[in-house]
C-alpha cells in the first residue's frame, strides 16, 4: 500500500508531486502519443481454454479451481483424468473437492460450445509447493484504500466473472488495510466507523462494521470458483493504524482459515516500533517465519505474500519463511512515471524466481485508481499513462514472471483497459511453468531487450524504447543463443510476423513495447 513511512517525505511531498507531474511523459525528444490503441483481438465466440499449464495444491486440503475459458456462453466442460475427491460442474468449469494423496496428476480438459471446442491440458501437482504460476487476482489497495467494504469485494467478485478477467486467469480477490478496527481515530481514517473493539476476550481478531460476516463474503466469491485474500502486519497496527497481527500471529492465522481466506499479505508497516529502525537481518525474518509456520499448520492452502519492501534482500530468504512471493522494493505509489526502473532493478533478482517464489514488484496500476498526497485518500481517476506506457508496463510484469494483481477500479475496465490486462498470449508468457523471469539485453541509453525463455523451447522477448521518439530495435539471434530461421509472433496482436533469419528489427513506438515469441519453424 502507499504509505509515507519516512518522515523526511512529509518535507518534500509537494516537491515530489511536482516532480512526477513533469516527469510523467519523456522531456526529450516527440511528444509521447497518449492515444490507447487497442493491440488485442477480441475473443472470438469458439471457446478458448486459459490459465496455468500447472497447478500446486496441498494433499487434503480443500480444492477449487475455475477453468479460465473465453467464448460465447453457455460452455460444456469436461476433464478427463480427473482425480477421485475432485468434481467438475460441467456448466460453469469449476472444480471442487478434497486435493489427492501427494502425486502428479494429468488432467485433459476440453470445452464446448455451439461454435468449435477446445482442450487443454493441466497437471495437478499435489504436494507442498502452492503459487505454481504467479498469481493473479486483484487488490482493491489503489482504488478504495480506507474506504473498502464487504460490498466493494463481492462487486469486484462479480466484476471479474463479467469482464471476462477470470477467463483468462484472474482469480483472487483480495482484501487490503482497513478491513480491521483501531482502537481510536486518526489522520488516515475518512470516518470513525473502522474505529471498535479490536479484539474479543478470547483474542480472535474482529473486523469492523463494513465487514459484517467474512466467512459469508469469502463463501460468495468461492461461489464464482474464485479465491479470496486478506491483509495483515506482524507488527502492533497496520500502515492505517489499524490492527495487526503481533503475539496474535497463529490465532490470527487460524482465524484467516476458518473465514476461509486462500491468500495472505503480509505488511512490515508497525514492526519498526518492535524492532527499531535498524533491525538486523534476523530480525527482519522472525516475523514472517513465524505467521509463515502458522499458515503452514492450516488445513488450506493460503498463499503468502511478504511485503517487506526489498529489506535485507529478502528475495534471497523469502522461500525460508514459507513465502511464495514478496515485494522488492517500495510502493509504486503514485509516481508511475518510475515503472521502467522499477521493473529493470527488480530484474536484476530473476535467479530467484522459480515455480513457488516470485519477485513482486508491486501492483498493476492502469485504467482507474486513486492516490495518496499525505494522508489523504483520492478517489480513482483514469490513468496518465499513455497507451504505449501501459502496454510496457504490462508486458515488462508478463516477461518477469511478477504476480499479476490490478490495482484499478473494476467498475471502469473499459475496452481498452481490458485489452491490455486480458491478452491471454501475453499472460501465458507470465504463467511458463518454467517460471523463469526475463534477463535484460542493453541495446541503447534508451532502449533494451528483456529476454524470456518458455517451456516449450521458444523464446518470449519485449523490445522496449524507454525514449521520447519511435525508435527502430533489434534483438540478434546471437544474443538469443541461436541460429538459423526462425518463426516471429506479435504477441500484442496476436498475429505470425514471418520468418526471419539472424535477427528481427522493429519500429518501437516511444515509451512502448514490440513484445514477440520466437520459435522453431
Amino acid at each position: 500500500m502507499i504509505m509515507i513511512r519516512l518522515h523526511q517525505k512529509f518535507y518534500f511531498l509537494l516537491l515530489t508531486i511536482l516532480i512526477s507531474a513533469v516527469n510523467a511523459f519523456p522531456q526529450t525528444g516527440k511528444q509521447v502519443n497518449n492515444e490507447k490503441e487497442i493491440l488485442t483481438p477480441k475473443p472470438k465466440p469458439q471457446p478458448r481454454i486459459n490459465g496455468p499449464l500447472v497447478y500446486g495444491s496441498r494433499p487434503g486440503h480443500p480444492f477449487l479451481y475455475r477453468i479460465p475459458c473465453q467464448g460465447e456462453r453457455p460452455i460444456q466442460f469436461l476433464v478427463k483424468n480427473l482425480p477421485a475427491g475432485l468434481k467438475l460442474d460441467p456448466s460453469t468449469g469449476i472444480i471442487t473437492g478434497v486435493t489427492p494423496l501427494k502425486g502428479d496428476y494429468d488432467l485433459l480438459i476440453f470445452a464446448a460450445n455451439s461454435k468449435g471446442k477446445s482442450t487443454r491440458k493441466l497437471k495437478i501437482i499435489a504436494g507442498d509447493k502452492l503459487a505454481l504460476t504467479p498469481p493473479m487476482g486483484w487488490s482493491p489497495w489503489y482504488v478504495h484504500f480506507n474506504r473498502i467494504t464487504d460490498k466493494l469485494i463481492r462487486e469486484a467478485a462479480d466484476n471479474m466473472i463479467s469482464s471476462g478477467m477470470a477467463d483468462v486467469g484472474y482469480q483472487y480477490i483480495n482484501v487490503d488495510d482497513c478491513w480491521m478496527n483501531a482502537t481510536e481515530t486518526n489522520p488516515y481514517m475518512q470516518d470513525s466507523t473502522r474505529v471498535g473493539p479490536i479484539r474479543k476476550n478470547n483474542g480472535d481478531i474482529i473486523p469492523n462494521i463494513h465487514f459484517p460476516d467474512m466467512l459469508a463474503m469469502t463463501q460468495y466469491i468461492h461461489s464464482l470458483g474464485l479465491k479470496a485474500g486478506i491483509y495483515s502486519t506482524p507488527g502492533p497496527t497496520t500502515c492505517t493504524v489499524m490492527t495487526g497481527s503481533w503475539n496474535h500471529e497463529e490465532q490470527d492465522a487460524a482465524q484467516y482459515a476458518a473465514w476461509g481466506f486462500d491468500f495472505l499479505k503480509y505488511d512490515w508497516c508497525s514492526y519498526n516500533k518492535v524492532v527499531g529502525q535498524k533491525p538486523s537481518l534476523e530480525q527482519m525474518k522472525k516475523p514472517f517465519e513465524l505467521m509463515g509456520n502458522a499458515l503452514s499448520h492450516q488445513s488450506r492452502d493460503i498463499v503468502y505474500n511478504l511485503c517487506q519492501y526489498g529489506m535485507g534482500n529478502v528475495w534471497e530468504w523469502g522461500t525460508e519463511v514459507s513465502g511464495n512471493s514478496w515485494r522488492t522494493g517500495s510502493d509504486l505509489g503514485f509516481e508511475l512515471n518510475s515503472f521502467f526502473s522499477v521493473a529493470l532493478k527488480n530484474a536484476e533478482h530473476g535467479e530467484w524466481s522459480k515455480p513457488g517464489a516470485w519477485n513482486d514488484p508491486d501492483y498493476l496500476q492502469i485504467g482507474s485508481f486513486g492516490s495518496q498526497i499525505g494522508t489523504t485518500f483520492t478517489l480513482p481517476k483514469p490513468s496518465l499513462l499513455s497507451g504505449n506506457q501501459q502496454y510496457s508496463y504490462m508486458s515488462l510484469w508478463t516477461l518477469m514472471a511478477a504476480p499479476l494483481f490490478f490495482s484499478g477500479d473494476m467498475t471502469k475496465l473499459d475496452e481498452f483497459t481490458l485489452n491490455v490486462l486480458c491478452n491471454p498470449e501475453v499472460i501465458d508468457v507470465n504463467l511458463d511453468p518454467l517460471g523463469k523471469c526475463g534477463s535484460v539485453i542493453k541495446k541503447s541509453d534508451s532502449c533494451f531487450l528483456m529476454v524470456k525463455k518458455l517451456v516449450d523451447g521458444s523464446t518470449a522477448v519485449g523490445l522496449f524504447n524507454q525514449g521520447g521518439q519511435a525508435a527502430e530495435v533489434s534483438v540478434d539471434w546471437s544474443e538469443l543463443k541461436i541460429s538459423g530461421k526462425y518463426a516471429v509472433r506479435d504477441i500484442w496482436r496476436q498475429k505470425r510476423l514471418g520468418m526471419f533469419k539472424e535477427k528481427f528489427t522493429v519500429p518501437v513506438p516511444a515509451q512502448g513495447v514490440v513484445m514477440v515469441k520466437i520459435s522453431k519453424p
